[in-house]
């Protein structure tokens, strides 16, 4: 973290600590500090501000976290502010306008022109320059430039973590369908290429990931369909695989989901001013939990949030024309140019693509208060902005907005009737979500260290469900690092830490399987006890062990039995990537797949062993998934599943 030489040293606690308490309050815990030592606020050095930390902050801290999650957070703020201050104030800035930092903002966001922060920010700048052509201070209006940008570089780096989840499971998606070639394929492979490289430089891409995310949806639900229907022999119907379908139900649910999450986050200024379209989101979201969203509904959600989103602008321009003539109307007062400037960045945001809901909001409150008596209206300012304040604040902590949503309704409407108002109450129901919230943080960081440690005592097992895990593993580490979290960041976190979790289940699950597999075939179960086949011959007891057929070529396809395909026997099972995709549920058989599993990663391609109940046999297929299949003796396994094993027809 840098800290510009005009903001000074003292913005640093405000900065890192402002998820714990508000920032009014340490605002007012530094200035009382400083003056208890005859200082100001801005001449605070770092031992000073050191000093304020570990007593007023401190104590301070305790009323709203555990005393050690307090001294944690206090010590990295020391940490950081005596390293700050040893490479000096950061990088000052250009000789010239004092509007240089928003400048750069601009251009450094200029991708991500839809964001709501870069349109605010370019309104904020637009009318900084008219006030600095005016001769005036555009201190105030650079000072929330600043803050956007802040909220910028956080979002940036929560999508860079998103990015890169999403870029691991289009590559994971990409092996698997490599092999059918064709159009689509090679447009996942190109889009995952130009991810890659934008994640190397730290860009986002949303667009790509979403096309790139929908390839790679329909390559993998038409690589499951084909497994819905399972083998059958001639005249015999086949039944659908109960199994097969639930994968591709799962998928469609996962990629609706996925939809309806980015929508969310889009459409949220829009969301946050419709409360019918805010109840309608949440049913779609009821229907997703309960399975049942479709693709082709969030589609038309779309079209129905694009159409409100003009409509809101539309009625906006107007209720911004509304609010010029009103401002025109008024004398001349000190007061009148605040009002002046939030209607030139509202006029901006609104003209740069943006919504203006809250900033035309604040305006009216504003010209409510300036056409009240002069005695009373700077009170109702000082009041709005403050109001202003604890509402933005609370946006990011959960549970915070829903809460604290009727107070500030009441004091908004106190205010517009000219009363005298208390905020008190609201900062403190605030405060106490933000300990909630830091005490959530702290548990979330504690299970994302227990599934990393876990993970790695798996690691070493082969199959989709540990792939799956190490790449949830990837994610959390990433997410740990993560400072302050917004509330989408905060969600996906607790979303990742259950998914991991789950999997982590399945994989010790797996892994209790494979122990218990190797206990019953003897320790050197790979090495020793699954033996090579040959399908010319199954009955013949042959066995050594587990390998390549040396009577095959590794580019040979094994070769089928010379009698005719019966109907699919009964214990038999197809196997993809460690887990068993079809057939009888057996927790043996899922621990053979398991160890099958491992057979891939050696190149082995037959295998076959005994156990206490019978044979079992297996063969590696063209696709990289393994036929097994299981019964009393050899003689039993050729008649019933040995044209199933050996068979071309898929």
């Amino acid at each position: 973290m840098s800290v510009s030489a005009e903001s000074g040293l003292y913005h640093l606690p405000t900065r890192l600590l402002g998820d714990l308490v508000s920032p009014r309050v340490l605002e007012r815990l530094l200035q009382d500090g400083a003056q208890s030592r005859n200082l100001t606020v801005r001449t605070l050095d770092a031992a000073a501000l050191e000093d304020i930390l570990k007593r007023e902050v401190f104590k301070r801290l305790q009323l709203s976290v555990p005393a050690p999650l307090a001294k944690r957070r206090v010590s990295e703020v020391i940490t950081e502010l005596h390293r700050v201050a040893r490479e000096g104030s950061g990088p000052t800035p250009p000789p010239g306008s004092s509007l240089t930092v928003l400048e750069e903002g601009v251009r450094r966001f200029s991708l991500y022109f839809d964001w709501p922060e870069t349109q605010r920010l370019r309104g904020v700048l637009g009318v900084a320059r008219q006030e600095e052509d005016a001769g005036r201070d555009p201190g105030a209006l650079v000072r929330e430039g600043q803050d956007l940008i802040a909220l910028m570089e956080r979002r940036l780096e929560e999508g860079l973590v998103t990015q890169a989840q999403d870029l691991a499971e289009l590559r994971a998606t990409f092996a698997r369908v490599q092999g059918m070639g064709g159009k689509d394929v090679r447009r996942l492979d190109n889009l995952t290429l130009q991810i890659d490289e934008a994640q190397r430089q730290g860009t986002l891409l949303p667009a790509e990931v979403e096309r790139a995310r929908t390839i790679a949806f329909t390559l993998r639900r038409g690589l499951e369909s084909s497994l819905v229907q399972p083998l059958a022999g001639p005249g015999t119907p086949a039944a659908p695989d109960p199994e097969a379908q639930a994968r591709v139900l799962a998928l469609e649910q996962e990629h609706a989901g996925r939809l309806l999450a980015d929508l969310s986050r889009e459409f949220g200024p829009l969301l946050r001013t419709r409360p019918d379209l805010e109840a309608q989101e949440h049913s779609l979201r009821e229907s997703h939990g309960a399975g049942a969203l479709e693709a082709g509904t969030v589609d038309a959600w779309r079209a129905t949030l694009e159409a409100a989103r003009e409509e809101a602008r539309t009625t906006q321009t107007a209720d911004l024309a509304h609010a010029e003539a009103r401002l025109s109307a008024l004398p001349d007062q000190p007061a009148l140019r605040e009002a002046r400037v939030a209607l030139d960045v509202a006029r901006l945001t609104l003209s740069g693509g943006g919504l203006a809901a809250d900033e035309l909001r604040d305006l009216h409150a504003t010209l409510d208060a300036l056409e009240a008596s002069p005695e009373v209206a700077e009170r109702l300012l000082a009041a709005q902005r403050e109001l202003a304040e604890v509402e933005r604040a609370a946006r990011d902590v959960p549970g915070a907005a829903a809460e604290l949503a009727p107070g500030l309704n009441a004091v908004r409407e106190a205010l517009g009737r000219g009363e005298e108002v208390d905020l008190a109450p609201l900062w403190l129901a605030l405060e106490r979500r933000m300990g909630e919230a830091a005490r959530q943080r702290e548990d979330f960081d504690a299970r994302a260290d227990h599934v990393i440690r876990e993970y790695d005592t798996v690691r070493h097992l082969a199959g989709e469900t540990t792939q799956r895990l190490g790449r949830h593993a990837d994610t959390l580490r990433a997410q740990r690092r993560l400072g302050p979290m917004s509330r989408d960041a905060r969600e996906r976190y607790a979303q990742t830490l259950e998914e991991a979790e789950a999997l982590l289940a399945e994989a010790h699950a797996e892994y209790r399987a494979a122990q218990e597999v190797t206990a019953t075939f003897g320790a050197d179960a790979l090495s020793g006890l699954l033996d090579v086949f040959d399908f010319g011959g199954l009955g013949d007891g042959a066995g050594s062990v587990f390998g390549e057929d040396p009577a095959q070529t590794p580019t040979q396809p094994a070769p089928a039995l010379a009698f005719p395909l019966p109907s699919l026997p009964a214990r038999t099972w197809t196997v993809q990537d460690g887990l068993i995709s079809s057939g009888p549920h057996d927790p043996t058989a899922q621990g053979v797949a398991a160890l099958l599993a491992q057979a891939t990663l050696l190149g082995l391609r037959h295998a076959r062993f005994e156990d206490d109940r019978g044979v079992w046999a297996a063969i590696l297929r063209p696709d990289s998934s393994w036929r097994l299949a299981h019964a009393g003796d050899a003689a039993a396994l050729d008649r019933e599943a040995g044209g199933w094993l050996g068979g071309a027809a898929d």
